[in-house]
């Protein structure tokens, strides 16, 4: 049995566990105790029935290991580990991970861990160390010896140290991370001082530059029962970051909360701040979320870059067919615009694009926005506050009497707000918003169900557009492969599309990985866009109160492209993979049959 002080921490799957029953390596009844226990406490399968001594540690990861296809290894056995394997994973990563290194080569490493079913540890261990990983089981017992006796009991500064040479970023650049500093009234002497000592400011420009250089777009600050946890979303995906021990949990937030003029001693409800920093000479604003959790508070911050704002609308990724569309709609004198598509999915960068183009001297343009995430010169922006009643629809009505030309309101969110909206285009007013829907066709249904009458949709509705954002292949590795055309058939690409096949074979691309995109193969993202015209047959069937499905095939068979239509053509252009079409975008039926 494991040592008590290290009792293994194995988590079961319900087929694992039967198959364990099934094998006679444990009864009925200990499997229906151990799942009473999990029910009660939330413990792992595993760990209880060890616990118990139902089975031993050694039979369970015998077992596990013939199940899950790895194999099983004492670490003893290897003699002595080299330094450079140990020092290809950090001691705060190994220790969180409950896995050890002990065999390294210039393109592979070899890892013990201590829960099999574990399997994104590799992958991020694959974007870490730019090596091929290869799992093997071993006892969490053998495993925290070998962290004992190869990695160093570290003080706080040197965890500090070790964190900040794992990272892709140096010392420097965390230093040359500059607060633009506001104080605020709300913050209290004691969390200042223990949130403005030299190590915690050091670790939070470090997680700030870091997920600048990263290019991304969030920072995810979490924090559980024995770790702490750093994640940045680059590209659309999480990827988790080295991250201090828990025990800096409440200095880091305390620092963070002091740079967005939060009130740090506020610990029951959740905060919302905006901070400003300078690095390398650029003003970088930040958004930042803070969100009680039960284990401690929970921070995001938005990384927002105005760069990509004023752009040339074909770089976004339109298609010329739909961005002919989206811009006759711009040029019109009334109607209602909408823009569609989940919560990230590059909304606001399509909307602040568009009012940057629309924005001269000789046009008045207001916008609502929740939050007023971009300030932008020669444009009205109302944040919205509905604790006090500012909600969009009392901001709506306000404009109205503010004798603006063009309305932009960050979200309808229910009929009041789409009433007025709708009643504003019909009396003159170029009005664009966003919606929460699928893809354009549903936009209608969406409305239908808020209670809007189809014939005021009907008649102010000028062009609804759905979008998602979709990785882009790394420029650095990409590289040629075939695959067969029947394959793309079942991915419901048509067959006219792929015409010219040779031998039955279409060239793709894909990233091979590097250093330029984290060995993720990907690098920068691009939008999709499905655009609907609403004609005057889209008219009549929302008139008709027609389904999502019948004003979809209308549209298409008026030439509107699909988001799948929109993501085929980037594939087979060699801008994306077939995976990442098949992640961001479902399959078009129609159009494959």
């Amino acid at each position: 049995m494991a040592n008590a002080q290290h009792a293994a921490s194995l988590g079961l799957s319900r087929r694992l566990a039967d198959l364990l029953v099934e094998e006679s390596l444990i009864s009925a009844d200990q499997l229906k105790q151990a799942l009473e226990a999990q029910k009660a406490g939330g413990e792992k399968l595993g760990s209880w029935l060890i616990d118990k001594e139902f089975i031993t540690e050694e039979k369970l990861l015998q077992f596990l290991a013939e199940k899950t296809g790895i194999t099983y290894v004492s670490l003893a056995d290897f003699g002595e580990i080299s330094e450079d394997a140990v020092a290809a994973v950090p001691e705060v990563v190994a220790r969180k991970k409950m896995l050890m290194p002990f065999n390294k080569t210039k393109t592979r490493l070899m890892i013990a861990v201590a829960d099999p079913l574990d399997v994104m540890v590799a992958d991020d261990l694959r974007v870490a160390t730019g090596c091929e990983i290869v799992r093997c089981l071993a006892s969490e017992s053998d495993i925290v010896a070998a962290h004992d006796k190869y990695y160093k009991q570290a003080s706080s500064q040197e965890v500090l140290d070790d964190i900040l040479k794992q990272s892709e970023i140096n010392a420097e650049a965390a230093e040359g991370v500059e607060h633009v500093e506001e104080k605020s009234p709300d913050q209290d002497s004691g969390s200042e001082k223990e949130a403005d000592e030299a190590p915690v400011i050091k670790m939070v420009n470090l997680i700030m530059a870091g997920a600048i250089k990263s290019h991304a777009s969030d920072i995810h600050i979490e924090v559980y029962q024995k770790e702490l946890r750093i994640r940045y979303r680059i590209d659309g995906v999480l990827h988790e970051q080295p991250a201090p021990p828990k025990k800096f949990h409440g200095a880091i937030c305390a620092r963070i909360k002091i740079m967005s003029n939060l009130n740090i001693a506020e610990k029951r409800v959740p905060q919302d701040g905006r901070t400003k920093l300078k690095v390398e000479g650029k003003d970088i604003d930040m958004r930042v979320s803070v969100l009680p959790c039960a284990p401690g508070e929970k921070i995001v911050m938005r990384i927002l870059d105005s760069s990509g704002l004023k752009v040339d609308m074909m770089k976004l990724g339109f298609e010329p067919e739909a961005l002919k569309i989206f811009k006759k709609a711009m040029d019109a004198p009334y109607g209602v615009s909408l823009v569609t598509g989940p919560t990230g999915s590059g909304k606001s960068t399509t909307l602040y694009s568009a009012l940057s183009n629309l924005n001269t001297p000789d046009c008045n343009i207001m916008t609502a926005e929740d939050p007023v995430e971009y300030q932008l010169h020669g444009i009205n922006q109302v944040q919205v506050h509905n604790q006090v009643g500012l909600t969009f629809a009392a901001a709506l009505r306000s404009f109205l009497r503010q004798d603006p030309d063009i309305i932009m309101v960050g979200e309808i969110r229910d009929q009041e707000t789409a009433t007025i909206a709708i009643n504003a285009a019909l009396t003159g007013h170029l009005v664009f918003s966003t919606l929460h829907t699928n893809d354009t066709s549903q936009t209608i249904t969406r409305l239908g169900m808020m209670g809007v009458e189809p014939f005021l949709v009907s008649a102010a509705m000028l062009m609804i557009e759905a979008q998602r954002l979709l990785r882009g292949i790394c420029p650095k590795c990409k590289e040629p492969y075939e695959v067969e055309k029947d394959l793309l058939l079942k991915h419901g690409i048509p067959p006219e599309l792929l015409q010219n096949a040779e031998k039955g074979k279409i060239t793709l691309h894909k990233g091979k990985g590097c250093e330029n995109c984290a060995n993720t193969g990907f690098r920068g993202r691009q939008g999709l866009y499905e655009v609907m015209d609403v004609s005057d047959a889209i008219r009549q069937l929302i008139l008709d109160r027609a389904s999502a499905k019948q004003i979809k095939d209308m549209s298409i068979k008026q030439g509107m492209l699909t988001l799948r239509m929109c993501a085929v053509r980037k594939l087979l252009a060699g801008l994306t993979t077939l995976e990442e079409m098949n992640r961001v975008t479902a399959s078009d039926v129609d159009v494959e049959g």
